[in-house]
């Protein structure tokens, strides 16, 4: 999927929104599961923070207060591999943890994209100590672009006519590109403003056909550069101008509609009533929506499962 071909007004979203906002479309607020807030959860050092340069780190990027946070947050923040120890000793002493390496990377990138010390810890916590569980999800009919025996397996519920789904779809655009080989990518259908836009489930309808004819990623991309025209003949439409067999088309999008319940059903048993939700490797992503970053945790995963 080349970059090239994403429509300019999308990358301008992508390029304008804060960097690391993790916005969605929701259908409804999750309830309050009363979370201790990262500090609450963080070790606070004894003594003064040790300024002590790490060997191979670039910290370039970070000066005054950002220097100081990053080498606070190293001696604060738990080992991203479980121990009884800080990310700083595990960086240094523990080489049975890979994650180190990535996890100090993480932080030391965070801060250098300007989020502040909390913002920092919290993403870290996300990461590595909510520890995330493992779900079951059947991908059997879900549309594909990657090879199915490759190492990282992102899988997205999302909504054509989803604003944060349209800014989310030339990241992944971005990251298919840069990691072709390392990751695949399976796209499941949860129109989660149907009520407001109708068009949200004829766009599932219609992204579902195409991809019976092998014409996924030609429709997908259609769809998203609309401009919301999602409606039944507009769909037709774009199937003609890619060249599918209509009668067929047609057939297909409405019995895609059982599919299309079933990704719907599926979400909802795994709790997920916003989109974009982005599976990583059957865990859920929680990290900023950004081809740098996601291409980190994919170089991460690898490195650890080799």
């Amino acid at each position: 999927m080349s970059n090239a071909r994403i429509p300019g007004h999308l990358v301008l979203a992508l390029l304008c929104a804060p960097l690391l906002a993790g916005g969605a479309c929701e259908k409804k607020k999750p309830a309050d599961t009363g979370a201790i807030t990262a500090m609450d959860r963080a070790t606070t050092p004894a003594g003064p923070v040790d300024e002590t340069p790490l060997p191979n780190v670039d910290v370039s990027k970070l000066t005054g207060d950002r220097l100081k946070s990053f080498y606070k947050l190293i001696g604060s923040l738990n080992s991203p591999c479980g121990k009884g120890h800080n990310l700083r000793t595990s960086f240094l002493q523990d080489t049975s943890c890979k994650r180190a390496p990535f996890a100090v990377k993480y932080v030391a990138s965070l801060l250098a994209d300007e989020q502040s010390e909390d913002q920092a810890r919290q993403f870290y916590v996300d990461k590595y100590e909510k520890q995330q569980p493992k779900v079951t999800l059947d991908v059997s009919k879900a549309p594909r672009v990657g090879s199915e025996d490759a190492p990282v397996r992102i899988v997205e519920f999302f909504d054509y006519q989803c604003g944060h789904c349209q800014a989310f779809y030339p990241v992944l655009e971005k990251v298919a590109e840069t990691h072709k080989g390392k990751v695949v990518e399976y796209f499941m259908m949860l129109p989660i403003l149907e009520g407001r836009h109708p068009g949200s489930k004829s766009g599932a309808q219609a992204a579902i056909a195409a991809h019976a004819q092998g014409k996924f990623k030609e429709m997908h991309r259609k769809l998203f550069e609309s401009g919301g025209a999602l409606d039944k003949a507009s769909v037709l439409r774009y199937a003609k101008e890619l060249g599918l067999d209509v009668a067929k088309f047609e057939a297909d999008y409405t019995a895609a509609a059982v599919q299309v319940a079933s990704d719907e059903k599926q979400a909802e048993t795994l709790g997920a009533h916003s989109t974009p939700t982005v599976y990583f490797n059957e865990r859920l992503y929680e990290g900023p929506q950004h081809p740098d970053y996601i291409g980190l945790w994919i170089d991460e995963e690898i490195a650890v499962n080799r």
